[in-house]
């Protein structure tokens, strides 16, 4: 894409938390920090992901069916010490380009959630390579308070849930291999966030407020329950072959929940995390 539509899109990305318009509106986006082959300079491209559970996710170098690699591919074969933008938190990562079956199976992945990547593969005659992008160093956020973060990553959670819920209300009668790892992904990056939280920013408030005690009660048990939900979620997930009817049920029950949770935990907390009164 021209360098000027990328840094429209970048400026946009950076100032709405992650969110941006045009042909990205919708999608799952991050932004690629590469150091340059050549240069040695900094390149920043926003690429669009595939969740793969844990602390990966997985980009694949299209360039929409070009010829060549993009140049970010280049640049992190050359160095694939990156850095990732998504949203929310920076953070460094190490790229790996998958080979043989792994790659196989994750492009298969891609293309039974999205035709389009087939369309690439068409167009070229080389193998369009798919990188997977680990965590490996935390580098900051880009909010100005605590509160601020909070409701970047609870954002950050309610588009992904909003997602998963049109994926799975237009996919067909079963459910494919990719839609499973986003909601297995969702599922994992809500415990870990509720694990965080309660055992950090929960104790702390508790015991700096008080008078807080009713509000703190009522977070502990909508977190086990949104828990319970996605333990439900998981299992029927984890079924032979489970149906797109089944798994809407339980994401539709999981997103009512946790939407309203969401919600209160902003309304009670934003304005203590951020000093107000």
């Amino acid at each position: 894409m021209p360098n000027d539509f990328n840094q429209q899109v970048i400026e946009e990305f950076r100032a709405n938390g992650g969110r941006v318009g045009g042909p990205f509106e919708g999608s799952r986006l991050l932004l690629l920090t590469t150091t340059g082959a050549r240069s040695g300079a900094p390149h920043t491209t926003p690429v669009g992901y595939l969740p793969d559970g844990g602390e990966r996710v997985l980009v694949i170098a299209s360039a929409a069916g070009a010829p060549k690699h993009p140049a970010w591919f280049h640049n992190l074969v050359a160095d694939p010490r990156v850095t990732v933008e998504d949203g929310v938190f920076t953070y460094e990562a190490e790229a790996v380009v998958l080979e043989g079956a792994e790659r196989d199976r994750a492009f298969a992945r891609a293309v039974e959630a999205d035709p389009g990547w087939a369309a690439y593969q068409d167009r070229t005659s080389r193998v369009i390579p798919v990188v997977a992008l680990r965590q490996v160093a935390f580098s900051g956020m880009p909010a100005s308070s605590w509160g601020e973060t909070l409701k970047l990553i609870h954002g950050a959670f309610r588009r992904e849930l909003a997602l998963i819920r049109e994926e799975v209300a237009a996919s067909g009668p079963g459910l494919g291999a990719q839609l499973r790892v986003n909601c297995l992904t969702l599922c994992q990056g809500l415990h870990h966030h509720h694990t965080n939280e309660d055992a950090g920013m929960f104790p702390a408030l508790a015991a700096q407020y008080p008078e807080l005690a009713p509000t703190m009660e009522r977070l502990d048990r909508e977190h086990r329950r949104i828990a319970a939900l996605m333990e439900e979620l998981q299992r029927v997930l984890s079924g032979d072959g489970p149906d797109s009817k089944s798994v809407l049920s339980e994401v539709e029950r999981l997103a009512g929940e946790l939407e309203a949770h969401l919600d209160y935990e902003e309304e009670q907390l934003v304005p203590l995390l951020d000093g107000a009164a």
